[in-house]
Protein backbone atom coordinates (compact mmCIF):
# COMPACT_ATOMS: atom_id res chain seq x y z
CA UNK A 1 0.00 0.00 0.00
CA UNK A 2 3.06 2.50 0.48
CA UNK A 3 4.66 2.01 -2.60
CA UNK A 4 1.07 2.61 -4.62
CA UNK A 5 0.47 5.37 -2.20
CA UNK A 6 4.34 6.45 -3.26
CA UNK A 7 3.61 5.90 -7.23
CA UNK A 8 0.43 8.01 -7.21
CA UNK A 9 2.27 10.93 -5.39
CA UNK A 10 5.29 10.62 -8.06
CA UNK A 11 2.51 10.75 -10.42
CA UNK A 12 0.81 13.99 -9.58
CA UNK A 13 4.61 15.81 -9.68
CA UNK A 14 3.91 16.13 -13.66
CA UNK A 15 0.63 17.15 -13.51
CA UNK A 16 1.36 19.84 -10.97
CA UNK A 17 3.64 20.95 -13.39
CA UNK A 18 1.62 20.76 -16.76
CA UNK A 19 -1.25 22.83 -14.66
CA UNK A 20 1.34 25.85 -13.79
CA UNK A 21 2.45 26.25 -17.30
CA UNK A 22 -1.34 26.23 -18.42
CA UNK A 23 -1.86 28.37 -15.93
CA UNK A 24 0.49 31.08 -16.42
CA UNK A 25 -0.33 31.17 -20.14
CA UNK A 26 -3.74 31.78 -19.67
CA UNK A 27 -2.87 34.54 -16.92
CA UNK A 28 -0.29 36.09 -19.12
CA UNK A 29 -2.69 36.08 -22.56
CA UNK A 30 -5.72 37.32 -20.51
CA UNK A 31 -4.80 40.95 -20.31
CA UNK A 32 -2.82 43.68 -19.54
CA UNK A 33 -1.70 44.26 -16.08
CA UNK A 34 -1.06 47.81 -17.04
CA UNK A 35 -4.67 49.26 -18.68
CA UNK A 36 -5.52 50.92 -15.80
CA UNK A 37 -2.32 53.45 -15.29
CA UNK A 38 -2.99 53.91 -19.38
CA UNK A 39 -6.49 54.59 -19.21
CA UNK A 40 -5.76 56.83 -15.98
CA UNK A 41 -6.99 60.45 -16.49
CA UNK A 42 -5.28 62.66 -16.07
CA UNK A 43 -2.84 60.29 -18.11
CA UNK A 44 0.50 59.08 -16.12
CA UNK A 45 3.42 59.59 -17.27
CA UNK A 46 5.60 57.21 -19.65
CA UNK A 47 7.93 56.50 -17.41
CA UNK A 48 5.84 55.34 -14.33
CA UNK A 49 3.97 53.28 -16.72
CA UNK A 50 7.37 51.61 -17.73
CA UNK A 51 8.49 51.35 -13.96
CA UNK A 52 5.51 49.26 -13.23
CA UNK A 53 6.35 47.27 -16.47
CA UNK A 54 9.79 46.66 -15.19
CA UNK A 55 8.47 45.68 -11.43
CA UNK A 56 6.13 43.09 -13.17
CA UNK A 57 8.98 41.81 -15.22
CA UNK A 58 6.45 42.23 -18.64
CA UNK A 59 9.46 43.66 -20.18
CA UNK A 60 11.04 39.78 -20.39
CA UNK A 61 10.21 36.48 -22.80
CA UNK A 62 6.82 34.77 -21.20
CA UNK A 63 9.38 32.08 -20.84
CA UNK A 64 12.07 33.70 -18.56
CA UNK A 65 8.78 35.31 -16.46
CA UNK A 66 7.67 31.75 -16.39
CA UNK A 67 10.64 30.55 -14.80
CA UNK A 68 11.13 33.11 -12.10
CA UNK A 69 7.38 32.77 -11.13
CA UNK A 70 7.08 29.23 -10.77
CA UNK A 71 11.18 29.07 -9.00
CA UNK A 72 9.90 31.57 -6.17
CA UNK A 73 6.18 29.96 -6.27
CA UNK A 74 7.63 26.44 -5.00
CA UNK A 75 9.39 28.49 -2.53
CA UNK A 76 6.14 29.89 -1.00
CA UNK A 77 7.14 33.29 -2.35
CA UNK A 78 3.67 34.21 -4.77
CA UNK A 79 4.68 37.49 -5.39
CA UNK A 80 3.29 40.96 -4.54
CA UNK A 81 -0.08 42.31 -4.78
CA UNK A 82 -1.04 45.57 -6.91
CA UNK A 83 -1.33 47.22 -3.56
CA UNK A 84 1.98 46.23 -2.60
CA UNK A 85 1.08 43.42 -0.33
CA UNK A 86 2.29 39.86 0.27
CA UNK A 87 -0.07 37.79 -1.62
CA UNK A 88 1.28 34.57 0.52
CA UNK A 89 -0.24 34.97 3.52
CA UNK A 90 -3.48 37.12 2.03
CA UNK A 91 -4.14 33.76 0.38
CA UNK A 92 -3.46 31.53 3.57
CA UNK A 93 -6.20 33.65 5.35
CA UNK A 94 -9.02 33.19 2.28
CA UNK A 95 -8.47 29.74 1.84
CA UNK A 96 -8.46 28.78 5.56
CA UNK A 97 -12.17 30.22 5.37
CA UNK A 98 -12.90 28.32 1.42
CA UNK A 99 -11.45 24.93 2.84
CA UNK A 100 -13.30 25.28 6.03
CA UNK A 101 -16.94 25.26 3.39
CA UNK A 102 -15.73 23.58 1.27
CA UNK A 103 -14.56 20.05 3.41
CA UNK A 104 -17.93 20.26 5.70
CA UNK A 105 -20.11 20.42 2.31
CA UNK A 106 -18.30 17.62 0.51
CA UNK A 107 -18.95 15.43 4.10
CA UNK A 108 -22.27 16.61 4.84
CA UNK A 109 -23.06 16.04 0.85
CA UNK A 110 -21.25 12.61 0.48
CA UNK A 111 -23.32 11.68 4.00
CA UNK A 112 -26.90 12.32 2.52
CA UNK A 113 -25.63 11.25 -0.95
CA UNK A 114 -24.78 7.56 0.86
CA UNK A 115 -27.47 7.49 2.96
CA UNK A 116 -30.07 8.25 0.52
CA UNK A 117 -28.62 6.19 -2.24
CA UNK A 118 -28.59 3.03 -0.07
CA UNK A 119 -31.92 3.86 0.98
CA UNK A 120 -33.35 4.20 -2.70
CA UNK A 121 -31.54 0.92 -4.18
CA UNK A 122 -32.98 -0.93 -0.78
CA UNK A 123 -36.71 0.15 -1.35
CA UNK A 124 -36.48 0.47 -5.08
CA UNK A 125 -40.03 1.84 -6.91
CA UNK A 126 -41.10 2.32 -3.13
CA UNK A 127 -42.53 6.08 -2.02
CA UNK A 128 -39.57 6.52 -0.42
CA UNK A 129 -37.46 5.88 -3.55
CA UNK A 130 -39.45 7.92 -5.25
CA UNK A 131 -39.54 11.14 -2.91
CA UNK A 132 -35.95 10.71 -2.80
CA UNK A 133 -35.52 10.62 -6.48
CA UNK A 134 -37.72 13.80 -6.70
CA UNK A 135 -35.41 15.78 -4.32
CA UNK A 136 -32.47 14.39 -5.99
CA UNK A 137 -33.23 15.79 -9.66
CA UNK A 138 -34.65 18.85 -8.01
CA UNK A 139 -31.54 20.16 -6.38
CA UNK A 140 -29.66 18.94 -9.08
CA UNK A 141 -31.88 21.14 -11.66
CA UNK A 142 -30.87 24.40 -9.00
CA UNK A 143 -27.53 26.58 -10.43
CA UNK A 144 -25.69 26.91 -6.82
CA UNK A 145 -25.95 30.77 -6.40
CA UNK A 146 -30.02 30.57 -7.02
CA UNK A 147 -30.22 27.97 -4.40
CA UNK A 148 -27.41 30.20 -1.89
CA UNK A 149 -29.85 33.11 -2.69
CA UNK A 150 -33.08 31.40 -1.72
CA UNK A 151 -31.86 29.76 1.61
CA UNK A 152 -30.55 33.70 2.07
CA UNK A 153 -33.46 34.79 1.60
CA UNK A 154 -36.30 32.53 3.50
CA UNK A 155 -33.58 29.98 5.03
CA UNK A 156 -32.18 32.12 7.60
CA UNK A 157 -35.56 33.78 8.70
CA UNK A 158 -37.28 30.84 9.06
CA UNK A 159 -34.97 29.03 11.03
CA UNK A 160 -34.36 32.23 13.09
CA UNK A 161 -38.26 32.59 13.81
CA UNK A 162 -38.02 28.34 14.78
CA UNK A 163 -35.11 28.90 17.11
CA UNK A 164 -36.62 31.98 18.47
CA UNK A 165 -33.04 33.70 18.41
CA UNK A 166 -30.43 35.15 15.82
CA UNK A 167 -28.69 31.67 15.23
CA UNK A 168 -28.36 31.34 11.44
CA UNK A 169 -26.11 34.35 9.88
CA UNK A 170 -26.39 35.46 5.73
CA UNK A 171 -23.30 37.80 5.87
CA UNK A 172 -19.49 36.73 6.20
CA UNK A 173 -17.45 33.72 7.91
CA UNK A 174 -18.10 35.39 11.28
CA UNK A 175 -19.64 38.13 13.46
CA UNK A 176 -17.13 41.42 13.23
CA UNK A 177 -14.81 41.59 16.57
CA UNK A 178 -15.89 38.03 18.01
CA UNK A 179 -14.36 37.33 21.39
CA UNK A 180 -15.44 35.35 23.85
CA UNK A 181 -15.26 31.61 25.12
CA UNK A 182 -14.49 28.78 22.64
CA UNK A 183 -17.98 27.53 22.46
CA UNK A 184 -19.24 31.14 21.81
CA UNK A 185 -16.97 31.40 18.78
CA UNK A 186 -17.27 28.08 17.68
CA UNK A 187 -21.74 28.44 17.96
CA UNK A 188 -20.97 31.64 15.75
CA UNK A 189 -18.56 29.82 13.52
CA UNK A 190 -21.39 27.25 12.90
CA UNK A 191 -24.36 29.60 12.40
CA UNK A 192 -22.25 31.45 9.53
CA UNK A 193 -21.36 28.61 7.99
CA UNK A 194 -24.89 26.46 8.03
CA UNK A 195 -26.11 28.33 4.93
CA UNK A 196 -23.25 28.47 2.18
CA UNK A 197 -22.54 24.91 3.27
CA UNK A 198 -25.92 23.60 2.56
CA UNK A 199 -25.91 25.79 -0.75
CA UNK A 200 -22.74 23.76 -2.24
CA UNK A 201 -23.55 20.14 -0.28
CA UNK A 202 -27.21 20.39 -2.01
CA UNK A 203 -26.02 20.61 -4.91
CA UNK A 204 -23.29 18.41 -5.02
CA UNK A 205 -25.78 15.51 -3.31
CA UNK A 206 -28.27 15.53 -5.94
CA UNK A 207 -25.74 14.14 -8.74
CA UNK A 208 -23.74 11.59 -6.08
CA UNK A 209 -27.05 10.02 -5.19
CA UNK A 210 -27.97 8.99 -7.74
CA UNK A 211 -24.42 7.37 -9.17
CA UNK A 212 -24.82 5.73 -5.48
CA UNK A 213 -27.87 4.42 -5.84
CA UNK A 214 -26.97 2.74 -9.38
CA UNK A 215 -23.79 1.66 -8.31
CA UNK A 216 -25.94 -0.33 -5.22
CA UNK A 217 -28.80 -1.86 -7.54
CA UNK A 218 -25.89 -3.17 -9.87
CA UNK A 219 -24.12 -4.52 -6.37
CA UNK A 220 -27.31 -5.88 -5.25
CA UNK A 221 -27.85 -7.88 -8.07
CA UNK A 222 -24.68 -9.68 -8.34
CA UNK A 223 -23.61 -13.48 -7.67
CA UNK A 224 -21.98 -13.40 -4.75
CA UNK A 225 -24.47 -11.25 -2.85
CA UNK A 226 -26.71 -13.63 -3.54
CA UNK A 227 -24.67 -16.45 -2.57
CA UNK A 228 -24.08 -14.27 0.82
CA UNK A 229 -27.90 -14.16 1.39
CA UNK A 230 -28.41 -17.80 1.26
CA UNK A 231 -25.19 -18.87 3.84
CA UNK A 232 -27.71 -16.84 6.00
CA UNK A 233 -25.70 -14.28 7.18
CA UNK A 234 -27.97 -11.05 8.13
CA UNK A 235 -29.49 -8.41 6.00
CA UNK A 236 -27.68 -5.53 8.05
CA UNK A 237 -24.37 -7.62 7.00
CA UNK A 238 -24.86 -7.95 3.48
CA UNK A 239 -25.98 -4.79 2.71
CA UNK A 240 -22.97 -2.86 4.96
CA UNK A 241 -20.01 -4.80 4.57
CA UNK A 242 -20.73 -6.85 0.84
CA UNK A 243 -23.29 -4.24 -1.13
CA UNK A 244 -21.71 -0.80 0.30
CA UNK A 245 -18.12 -1.30 0.08
CA UNK A 246 -18.59 -2.10 -3.09
CA UNK A 247 -20.74 0.12 -4.40
CA UNK A 248 -18.44 2.87 -3.10
CA UNK A 249 -15.83 3.03 -5.46
CA UNK A 250 -17.64 4.55 -8.52
CA UNK A 251 -18.98 7.19 -6.15
CA UNK A 252 -15.17 7.82 -5.10
CA UNK A 253 -14.67 8.50 -8.60
CA UNK A 254 -17.32 10.69 -9.07
CA UNK A 255 -16.40 12.80 -6.34
CA UNK A 256 -12.88 13.20 -7.39
CA UNK A 257 -13.91 14.67 -10.64
CA UNK A 258 -16.48 17.01 -8.96
CA UNK A 259 -14.08 18.91 -7.01
CA UNK A 260 -13.33 21.08 -9.57
CA UNK A 261 -17.02 21.86 -10.11
CA UNK A 262 -17.48 22.11 -6.12
CA UNK A 263 -14.50 24.75 -6.02
CA UNK A 264 -15.68 26.88 -8.93
CA UNK A 265 -19.23 26.84 -7.01
CA UNK A 266 -17.68 28.35 -3.85
CA UNK A 267 -16.71 31.40 -5.76
CA UNK A 268 -20.47 31.92 -6.36
CA UNK A 269 -21.80 31.16 -3.19
CA UNK A 270 -19.24 33.52 -1.40
CA UNK A 271 -20.05 36.56 -3.74
CA UNK A 272 -23.92 35.81 -2.40
CA UNK A 273 -23.57 35.41 1.30
CA UNK A 274 -20.53 37.79 1.35
CA UNK A 275 -17.74 35.82 2.55
CA UNK A 276 -14.24 37.17 2.22
CA UNK A 277 -12.61 33.33 1.06
CA UNK A 278 -10.36 32.60 -1.71
CA UNK A 279 -13.33 32.87 -4.12
CA UNK A 280 -13.65 36.51 -3.53
CA UNK A 281 -9.96 37.29 -3.42
CA UNK A 282 -10.38 35.49 -6.92
CA UNK A 283 -12.81 37.68 -8.54
CA UNK A 284 -11.02 40.38 -6.67
CA UNK A 285 -7.78 40.09 -8.73
CA UNK A 286 -9.31 39.56 -11.91
CA UNK A 287 -11.13 42.50 -11.78
CA UNK A 288 -7.80 44.35 -11.21
CA UNK A 289 -5.89 42.26 -13.44
CA UNK A 290 -3.93 41.87 -10.43
CA UNK A 291 -1.77 38.64 -11.73
CA UNK A 292 -0.14 37.15 -9.05
CA UNK A 293 -2.91 36.91 -7.14
CA UNK A 294 -4.99 34.90 -10.23
CA UNK A 295 -1.63 32.96 -10.47
CA UNK A 296 -1.88 31.97 -7.11
CA UNK A 297 -5.21 31.39 -6.53
CA UNK A 298 -5.54 28.99 -9.88
CA UNK A 299 -2.35 27.19 -9.09
CA UNK A 300 -4.05 26.66 -5.68
CA UNK A 301 -7.00 25.31 -7.19
CA UNK A 302 -4.90 22.59 -9.40
CA UNK A 303 -3.67 21.40 -6.37
CA UNK A 304 -6.92 20.61 -4.51
CA UNK A 305 -8.01 19.11 -7.65
CA UNK A 306 -4.91 16.72 -8.37
CA UNK A 307 -4.80 16.01 -4.28
CA UNK A 308 -8.72 15.11 -4.55
CA UNK A 309 -7.87 12.83 -7.01
CA UNK A 310 -5.16 11.81 -5.54
CA UNK A 311 -7.14 10.96 -2.66
CA UNK A 312 -9.67 9.49 -4.90
CA UNK A 313 -6.61 6.92 -6.11
CA UNK A 314 -5.97 5.60 -2.72
CA UNK A 315 -9.70 5.10 -1.19
CA UNK A 316 -10.08 3.42 -4.47
CA UNK A 317 -7.85 0.87 -3.79
CA UNK A 318 -8.09 0.91 0.17
CA UNK A 319 -12.34 -0.21 -0.95
CA UNK A 320 -10.77 -2.64 -4.21
CA UNK A 321 -8.00 -4.84 -3.05
CA UNK A 322 -7.69 -5.52 -6.98
CA UNK A 323 -6.40 -1.79 -7.81
CA UNK A 324 -3.53 -1.93 -5.91
CA UNK A 325 -2.66 -5.40 -6.73
CA UNK A 326 -2.18 -4.24 -10.32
Amino acid sequence: MALFIIRRLLASIPVLLLSSVLVFAMVANAGDPLGDLRGRNPPVPAHVIEARRHQLQLDRSLPERYWQWIRHFVRGDMGQSITGLEVQPLLVRRMAATLRMVLVAIVLAMLLAVGSGVLSAIRQYTPSDYLLTFAGFLFLAMPPFWLAALLKEFGAIRLNQLLGRQWVFVVGGESPNLTGPLGHRLADYAGHLFLPTLAIALTAYASWSRFQRAAMLEVLGSDYLRTAKANGLPPWRVTVFHALRNSLAPLVTVMAIDAAGILGGVIVVEQVFSWRGMGELFVQGVRTSDTNIVLACLMVSSAFVVSFNMVADILYAVLDPRVRDE
